[in-house]
């Protein structure tokens, strides 16, 4: 299958394009000012490594797959419109009383411990922008109060006259009987019509999320409504770019929960954090294809750090409730870790603590860029000093299509940095690197441990521009680092090997087994009513996205938990339906050996009964993946691909001394390379310390170890 896979980063925009057996890799500048600018460039530089134009080339693409962070620089920027919240009578101020936590929800550790600076975040939509309306629906889904139209009419009027351009119905329990929710949007409509001037979207909170959960819900309606036109606009552009130049098929958006959706079938709130997911979705692929069961994916990129774990062949860790930004969201998405760490993160003098140097969270970005970057930047980076320290090439960088300039990146390194703190540039500079590899190590233990953990059990997988660059620093105590001929676009090669797939959600809460007794329950067609209908609404999607339902496979997933717990976990049920008391079994059991594998066996309790909390089903639609080739072992002479030596700095050494570069493009298997060296790929360069080696395996892959 002829496929172009597309991540949008804070720094650079990846390219993975696979045509006719041949597999391209490119990485051009984002371009944050428009995105459709780098969306389009680095599908041109693809076109011209093939020899074509891109004219030639899409109309032969069977399907383009996009992650972006659009929707993230939009809700940062606070460029969306004014939004009126229209809710149940009596809760209009849910969204701004918020959490217990709300206060340090989105913030970084050292933001929490000044308790004197803690604020909540400004509200999206303020006060006089929330009505609420007359009607009320209980817990069971049964309308207790009608709802009164012509109060809806007059405080529509009203959120109209304060300026809303935008709708978000979110009504008491409107995901379990959305009568009322869907009213009020037939009432808006009749008022202000598709075909007016003044048309105005509508967004139902239990559309957006169909689960349990007042605020968590109706912040994702906020969300989605607040970046619905930016983002429409956007990828209208990015769309109009590519059928103008005879591409005629669908755009797919990378989603948070590990699916894929056609563009204009994703809702913003789903797209958040879809390069790491993808990211992680690619180690799941290729950790099963080389037989590895626990992986650490770790990139570095340049504005952030992601981290995302593989554990017993399986990604299924989820979080229920994300922050975005500064919002808890009721989405569910497969859970990563992000730290402001990467190529362009800044170092700074903390004057609050005595000049301390500090590294990120805040990047240079594309645009300026680093100081060498020669575009205009004044802040000293990660990049600036690997450059200074001579791990990076100036003539070499991107391939050769940038040329760095070292003696600006000194220079600031020495007027911000060491010139205050009283060191060396080269001090300041390896000081730098040494600060920037403990914060992301400190990450990767930090999500290893805390998941009770042991960093021996794991393999390594380093992905982005900068994380071979860093890996020696960072990988701490995990064994062995993979270091993959498409690590610089990992996320975009994560992309190419995801399925499409749908994720559907039902919160609804049933007894398995009953408290104290064990008494299993007999109402089959309550569980399976809600999985027929969640089976109904993904074969009417993927028939709408003109996919076979007949091709799809149906996975169900259970959030359960025993009686007195809040928490619940979600499990992979071995059954789509129950039809006797050997189905419940098997699925109260399925739930029972992943709860004690979690958490541990000492406390599972199925005294306490066993309960469904939400329906997850996922309609799977299996696509063609690219495989590793394999090819024979050679010898481990790697001087077919060595380049020649420079000085590069090495902290064993405190000095520098003269490197041996090899090209990594050239290196063969069986290769092997021993430290200190230094390796420089088209799009990123690793470093090799006096005290490890770096080999080539059959699959043309670098092992550091």
């Amino acid at each position: 299958m002829n496929s172009i896979d597309i991540d949008v980063g804070g720094t650079f925009t990846d390219l993975v394009l696979n045509y006719d057996g041949r597999t391209v890799i490119r990485k051009v500048p984002t371009t944050p000012y428009d995105l459709s600018v780098c969306f389009s460039n680095v599908i041109d530089e693809g076109a011209q490594a093939l020899g074509m134009r891109m004219e030639t080339m899409l109309p032969q693409i069977d399907m383009i797959r996009y992650s972006t962070t659009i929707a993230l620089n939009r809700l940062i920027e606070r460029k969306g419109p004014r939004l009126g919240l229209i809710t149940t009578e009596g809760h209009e101020d849910t969204t701004l009383i918020g959490r217990g936590a709300q206060w340090i929800d989105g913030t970084r550790v050292q933001e929490r411990r000044n308790l004197s600076n803690q604020r909540k975040p400004d509200p999206i939509i303020s006060r006089e922008l929330i009505v609420g309306v007359k009607e009320r629906i209980d817990s069971l889904g049964r309308v207790i109060r009608p709802l009164d139209e012509n109060d809806v009419r007059e405080k529509v009027r009203y959120l109209v006259t304060k300026g809303a351009r935008a709708f978000v119905v979110s009504l008491l329990w409107g995901f379990l009987n959305p009568v009322h929710e869907k009213r009020v949007k037939e009432l808006i409509r009749s008022e202000f019509q598709e075909f007016h001037i003044g048309y105005m979207p509508v967004v139902l909170a239990g559309q957006v999320v169909g689960k349990l959960g007042e605020y968590e819900r109706t912040m994702a309606a906020i969300l989605d409504a607040y970046l619905q036109r930016s983002m429409q606009i956007e990828l209208s552009t990015c769309w109009d770019r590519l059928r103008d130049r005879g591409y005629k098929r669908s755009l797919a958006m990378i989603q948070s929960s590990g699916g894929i959706a056609e563009v204009f079938k994703t809702t913003a709130s789903h797209t958040f954090n879809s390069g790491p997911v993808s990211g992680l979705m690619g180690a799941h692929h290729v950790a099963k294809g080389l037989g590895f069961h626990n992986v650490v994916m770790a990139d570095v990129g340049g504005t952030s750090f992601d981290v995302g774990l593989v554990v017993k062949d399986s990604v299924r860790s989820y979080d229920f409730r994300p922050v975005i930004d500064r919002w808890m969201v009721g989405i569910t998405m497969i859970k990563t870790l992000s730290i402001g760490a990467g190529g362009g993160s800044i170092a700074w003098l903390n004057k609050l603590l005595n000049n301390r140097l500090e590294v990120g969270p805040k990047s240079a970005g594309s645009m300026p860029g680093p100081v060498c970057f020669n575009r205009g930047g004044a802040d000293p980076t990660v990049t600036d000093a690997d450059v200074v320290l001579g791990y990076i090439n100036p003539q070499f960088y991107f391939g050769g299509k940038l040329n760095l300039n070292k003696e600006k990146a000194a220079a600031a390194i020495r007027d911000r940095i060491s010139r205050p703190l009283g060191m060396t540039v080269e001090e300041a500079a390896a000081t730098i690197r040494k600060i920037v590899d403990g914060n992301m190590s400190s990450a990767i233990m930090k999500e290893v441990h805390l998941r009770g953990y042991s960093p021996e059990e794991f393999i390594l997988f380093v992905a982005g521009g900068a994380g071979a660059t860093h890996v020696e620093g960072f990988r701490s105590d995990i064994p062995k680092a993979v270091i993959f001929p498409f690590s610089p676009v990992f996320c975009a090669y994560g992309s190419s090997t995801m399925d499409i797939m749908h994720v559907y959600e039902l919160s609804k809460r049933l007894t398995l087994m009953e408290p104290r007794t064990g008494e299993l329950t007999t109402d089959y067609e309550a569980f399976n009513g809600a999985v027929e209908r969640l089976i109904a609404d993904a074969k009417r999607d993927l028939t709408g996205d003109g996919l076979d339902p007949a091709s799809a496979s149906f996975v169900l997933e259970l959030d359960m938990l025993y009686g007195g717990q809040f928490h619940v976990k979600r499990a992979l049920s071995p059954r789509l339906g129950i039809h006797g008391a050997a189905d419940v079994t098997a699925i109260c059991d399925a739930f029972e050996k992943e709860f004690s594998e979690a958490f541990s066996p000492f406390v599972v309790n199925p005294a306490g009964g066993v309960f469904v909390d939400s329906f997850v089903l996922k309609a799977i639609v299996p696509t063609k993946k690219v495989a590793l080739p394999r090819m024979a072992m050679e010898g481990s002479d790697p001087s077919a691909a060595f380049k020649g030596e420079r000085a590069a700095y090495w902290p064993e050494r405190k000095d520098f001394a003269p490197t041996m570069t090899y090209a990594f493009e050239k290196l063969r298997p069986g290769n092997v390379i021993e430290g200190p060296s230094v390796v420089e790929g088209e799009y990123t360069t690793l470093v090799v310390p006096p005290r490890l080696k770096f080999r080539m395996d059959e699959h043309g892959l670098g092992i550091l170890e």
